[in-house]
């Protein structure tokens, strides 16, 4: 219920009306008006469990205005201690008393989280592993998890018990309840807090974990020859997960490297040894000698870490081949070789003229599409489904096209909506909202539309035939793939990647580009429906499709050689033909006609030796 409630209204109003009933109790305290008071206070106690529960950007942007929970729980033990003595006589040992146990419970708060954090300080989380065991590891005590949870301002939750406690002496002028009830909660911190301070004690003098000797003695005997290398935080985890698969599939010992925790959390399931080092220091005194090819997904700064290593090969795979801009970054110079999926990634660099050179460029295909179907009819099962999956708003403030969502996505929702026997499954970027409010508030528009239309607004599953908004890591994009009659979408590499399925697509065009003009300026949607800004064409394009009047079918054959490669080639043969030339394995047979460097000694990027010379 409160979900539900808290969806209607925006996050910034959220936080107001939290804020609101802590200020109506602090008032209601001081004025000894104990009804409205019991009222704030429920709302307030209410409040912070909705807030945390469904809404935690609004407890994001409390912190950023400085109404952390700290404070509010603050305000919260002061307003019970106003109404207690706004209400009731008081002797001055009962005042002194009143005053003392709700501060005890504080002190006890910030000495137990300056001392549990001395505690991490000794266990520094100096690397993760998955799938890896490293034995044994000796380290400092700690305190047992419940406990280290509750240390620090957290601890203070116990004074909520305060708010009861003070109406009931309020209406019984007996401050009697009030301080037998902050001694309750006074002696529980205590107990917390002597946890914390006894485990302080025994670990004094221990040194450090040596997680990383032990870690280092794994990949000595590991040896590992190829390298997933990834360093985005965990929003951007998807750019690492499309390359699990293809890396789990080769014939040499691979390692997957992240340098966020959080991205550790949030990487998808794998049989890959996982390593995890935060810390630039610790990443970079890594012996990695063994590696010849570091695969980089993504282009942020934490890549020059690994880029510094002269003994391997640095490739850039990306995440995704698309008509966007970010798909030339010029960041790419450093990298020995550039791998692109198709003759359109290496058109792609050419003219776009941003120093990658032509001979670092090689063309492996798309090795992640080898689960996506091929072209077929309507399963019997279902019903005719649209895929929505628009892209996010990216990075620069200044290109209002660069997604469908903002401008014609409600319209596309409705239109899909009013088709009878048709299925929408929309999936959004990962990054929708996350930049622009209008975006996401869109996105929110969107999601009560299909919520509306009887849909399921958070799906987990593609079964059955009602409409769905996929918005976690299952089902992936590839399931949706295979689900879907009909993709409508933005340049993105989702278009990219859906011509593998050779199916029909539409690319919005929001910007109102002629039609020439467009497909000249964005090749891959050659062989798409386009859909203007007033999305009047989608209904005749829904129709054409589901009847199977399609006139786009041989385009669409010919565009997925240009962008994916030879439809005879396997691009997972041909990214471990590329791998083991890299590490040195024999060849595989190769397409002569295919353009790739020549082998050579493992050196610094190009670019990154340019400038050291």
């Amino acid at each position: 219920m409160f979900g539900s409630l808290l969806e209607r209204t925006g996050t910034a109003a959220r936080g107001a009306l939290l804020v609101l009933s802590y200020l109506v109790m602090l008032v209601a305290g001081g004025f000894g008006w104990v009804a409205l008071f019991a009222v704030a206070g429920l709302a307030a106690v209410v409040g912070e469990f909705a807030v945390t529960r469904w809404s935690p950007p609004s407890e994001v942007l409390l912190e950023k205005v400085g109404l952390n929970r700290g404070y509010r729980q603050l305000s919260r033990d002061l307003a019970s201690v106003l109404l207690v003595a706004a209400t009731v006589p008081l002797t001055g040992v009962e005042l002194t008393w009143l005053l003392v146990l709700p501060a005890a419970v504080w002190v006890t708060a910030v000495f137990s989280g300056a001392l549990n954090t001395m505690i991490d300080r000794r266990n520094p989380v100096s690397a993760l592993v998955r799938n890896i065991e490293l034995g044994p590891i000796r380290s400092a005590p700690r305190p047992p998890g419940w406990v280290a949870a509750l240390a620090g301002v957290p601890l203070a939750v116990l004074n909520v018990l305060l708010i009861p406690a003070a109406v009931v002496a309020a209406v019984r002028t007996d401050v009697t309840v009030m301080l037998a009830v902050a001694a309750l909660a006074a002696g529980l911190a205590a107990l917390v807090g002597a946890v914390v301070a006894v485990t302080w004690l025994r670990g004094r003098g221990t040194g450090k974990s040596p997680v990383l000797p032990v870690l280092q003695r794994w990949i000595d005997g590991y040896r590992p020859e190829v390298a997933l290398y990834f360093a985005g935080p965990a929003k951007d985890v998807y750019q690492a997960n499309m390359w699990l698969a293809p890396t789990e599939a080769l014939h040499q010992r691979a390692v997957v490297l992240m340098r966020s925790k959080e991205a550790f959390f949030e990487l998808a399931d794998t049989r890959l040894p996982v390593i995890c080092v935060p810390t630039g220091p610790d990443f970079m005194n890594l012996e990695l000698g063994t590696v010849r090819a570091a695969l980089y997904a993504a282009n942020v700064g934490a890549n020059i870490h690994m880029l510094r290593e002269p003994g391997m090969k640095h490739v850039f795979v990306g995440h995704g081949d698309s008509d966007k801009q970010a798909s030339v970054n010029p960041y790419s110079k450093v990298y020995d070789e550039v791998w692109v999926a198709g003759l359109a990634g290496r058109e792609r660099y050419a003219r776009a003229a941003v120093g990658v050179r032509d001979e670092d460029i090689v063309e492996i295909g798309r090795p992640q599409l080898a689960g996506v179907h091929t072209f077929g009819g309507t399963a019997p099962d279902r019903p005719f489904t649209v895929l929505y999956a628009p892209t996010w708003e990216g990075w620069l403030d200044d290109d209002p096209y660069h997604t469908s969502l903002v401008l014609m996505g409600e319209r596309i929702v409705r239109g899909v909506l009013a088709s009878p026997q048709v299925r929408l499954v929309y999936k959004p970027h990962p990054l929708t909202g996350s930049r622009s409010k209008e975006a996401r508030a869109v996105h929110e528009r969107l999601v009560s539309l299909i919520r509306a239309a009887g849909g399921d607004p958070d799906s987990g599953s593609l079964d059955g035939p009602g409409h769905r908004v996929v918005t976690g890591r299952v089902p992936a994009l590839f399931d949706c793939f295979n689900q879907t009659d009909l993709l409508i979408s933005d340049i993105s590499s989702v278009v990219s990647d859906f011509v593998q399925s050779q199916r029909p697509y539409v690319v919005a065009n929001p910007s109102g580009l002629p039609e020439d003009e467009f497909r000249r300026e964005f090749p891959t949607s050659r062989a798409a429906y386009l859909l203007s800004r007033d999305c009047g064409e989608l209904e005749k394009i829904v129709a054409v499709t589901r009847a199977g009047d399609d006139p786009m079918t041989d385009a669409r054959r010919e565009l997925k050689t240009y962008l994916l490669g030879p439809a005879e080639a396997n691009p997972m043969d041909r990214f471990q033909e590329e791998i083991g030339r890299l590490c040195g394995s024999p060849p595989l047979l190769r397409d002569p006609g295919r353009r790739t460097p020549p082998p050579g000694p493992a050196a610094f990027p190009r670019a990154v030796a340019a400038a050291c010379r």
